[in-house]
């Protein structure tokens, strides 16, 4: 499932039309604040956002006591829900259900998601390694030990 895509206006519209442009949040969900030189911004009702966090948490709530209740439920469904999932071992797989389970409440107990979504990223980079077998071959090679500090990135 994808989210459903945001009304999008440039940051200078608010600026301009602060009443016009909240007034369209009584028609969708959220505007997405187009900014040229910074991350995109995202207005929507206080109400909306107390409400979508009250689901979040909900969910996660309910998504523990399902685990806990049957540990290998969320290792069954995971590649119906993230395909990419298929290319893990399944240790893997059950190791991920495990972490995505804890991290889910503890970014609930925190009201900030970021360590959930880097989480399934990094998940999912670890499936395409393991999707592609030249480049899983490469990574799993064993390697002549360690090869020193790595220099720090040059600055642009």
């Amino acid at each position: 499932m994808t989210a459903v895509p945001l009304e999008s206006v440039a940051f200078s519209e608010l600026l301009r039309e602060p009443t016009a442009t909240a007034d369209r949040l009584s028609r969708v969900r959220a505007v997405r604040l187009r900014r040229r030189d910074a991350d995109d911004l995202v207005l929507m009702s206080a109400q909306r956002a107390e409400q979508e966090g009250e689901v979040i948490d909900l969910t996660a709530r309910l998504l523990a006591e399902l685990a806990r209740h049957d540990p290998g439920i969320v290792t069954g469904v995971l590649p119906r829900v993230l395909p990419w999932v298929r290319f893990l071992p399944d240790a893997a797989v059950s190791e991920l259900a495990e972490e995505f389970v804890s991290t889910a409440q503890a970014v609930v107990a925190v009201g900030n998601t970021t360590a959930l979504s880097v989480l399934l990223a990094a998940w999912r980079h670890t499936a395409e390694a393991y999707s592609d077998p030249e480049l899983h071959a490469i990574l799993t090679a064993p390697t002549s030990g360690d090869h020193g500090p790595v220099p720090l990135p040059e600055v642009a």
